[in-house]
């Protein structure tokens, strides 16, 4: 059939129409795995050594991570940057003192807790600060600002909406702007924290060391409310639209109500609980007495798994399983959240001892351990380098 130039002209545009419309969301999709580190990689399926980081001078913090690197921390005041996908070393960083808190990265830079003097107890040294936090480019490593503390940071920083949050042994908690420094708000408490705090919903969720869960306002460090356990509260809290879930060094979990913090329910596990995750089934909780346990969002208890050591960090979860590291074994070990049944093992051919959770970027996860960091990865993507 004849057609008018026109008419092609019309049918050509129409058919880049098409193809512009289908290339949009994957644009879309391409950047949020570009932002987020996405997608998980499937920790059921066989997982094998991509690389090692060789170092005896790890601690017990998580490295911070963006899509491409992975910043890991060092005794004496070093931080090393790595690229994810082969672990070519990227630059070092030597602040000095010894790093207080674990570090946290956004897209610009990275953001690191340090002591400095830990060592001295004269009244000289007590009597000045002793806590600085910084930010290092994310190209170089270079220092862009620092501020001084007068206790320095503990636990771990968390950096949200341009916002950095993170609390001190001296019972302040701070929020700084990302890209200065400078402190938006503080809170004055009575008691220290070292925990990992959450941002979600407009708020900051804390946990201290007189057994208090805290919610904070995001943006002024009102405190909206406070829940009181028995022990230190030091993991992270974990959000499931109207709760909060949390765990005690009182050896319980605790559900409370976002809006005022009144208990729900709580349930009492074998030891003190430091990890608390929300995945699709219910509340992951792993506890001190080597289990852990899946709760539904209404408490009720769905499985108990006995690990051969106990899980004083935080799982790395996905969609098929949650990956823990338990103590004082040689492998780390991935359960399936229907049933809690082991689905897979990561051998680190040497004892884990080490509190640092495991971190995932893209299709690969790492493992702290005390000789250094490991990237497990599918076999087919195996890189047999290592530094």
């Amino acid at each position: 059939m004849f057609r008018s130039k026109a008419d092609s002209f019309r049918l050509k545009y129409c058919l880049l129409l098409i193809l512009v419309a289908i290339a949009a969301p994957l644009r879309v999709s391409a950047q949020a795995i570009a932002t987020t580190g996405r997608p998980q990689i499937a920790l059921s399926q066989p997982l094998t050594l991509r690389w090692r980081y060789p170092s005896d001078l790890t601690l017990n913090l998580t490295p911070a991570f963006d899509h491409e690197s992975i910043y890991v921390p060092l005794a004496g005041g070093a931080i090393v940057a790595l690229k994810a996908s082969d672990g070519q070393l990227r630059w070092r960083s030597e602040i000095g003192g010894e790093l207080s808190a674990s570090p946290a990265a956004d897209a610009q830079q990275i953001y690191v807790a340090s002591e400095i003097g830990g060592d001295d107890k004269s009244d000289q040294v007590r009597r000045r600060a002793t806590g600085t936090l910084r930010a290092l480019g994310r190209d170089s490593g270079v220092t862009q600002w620092m501020r001084t503390l007068a206790k320095p940071l503990q636990g771990g920083l968390v950096v949200k909406d341009g916002l950095i949050f993170a609390g001190g042994a001296d019972g302040k908690f701070y929020s700084f702007e990302a890209k200065t420094g400078q402190a938006r708000w503080s809170l004055d408490y009575s008691a220290a924290f070292n925990c990992q705090p959450i941002v979600s919903g407009g708020r900051v969720y804390i946990g201290s060391e007189d057994g208090s869960l805290l919610a904070l306002d995001k943006n002024t460090g009102k405190l909206l409310w406070r829940h009181r356990s028995k022990g230190p509260v030091r993991g992270p809290a974990a959000v499931e639209e109207d709760t909060v879930f949390f765990g005690s060094g009182d050896g319980h979990v605790y559900a409370v109500d976002v809006a005022n913090g009144r208990l729900r329910w709580r349930n009492r596990t074998g030891a003190s609980v430091q990890a608390v995750s929300r995945v699709e089934e219910g509340v992951l909780v792993a506890s001190l007495d080597n289990f852990v346990y899946l709760y539904s969002f209404s408490g009720s208890r769905l499985w108990k798994r006995q690990l051969a050591g106990r899980i004083a960090s935080q799982p790395y979860t996905a969609a098929d399983g949650a990956l823990f590291t338990p103590l004082s074994t040689s492998a780390a070990v991935v359960l399936g959240l229907t049933d809690g049944r082991p689905v897979n093992t990561l051998p680190t051919d040497e004892e884990l001892t080490t509190s640092a959770s495991p971190v995932g970027i893209g299709d690969a996860v790492f493992l702290t351990t005390q000789r250094g960091l490991l990237s497990f990865a599918q076999p087919h993507e195996r890189a047999t380098k290592s530094n």
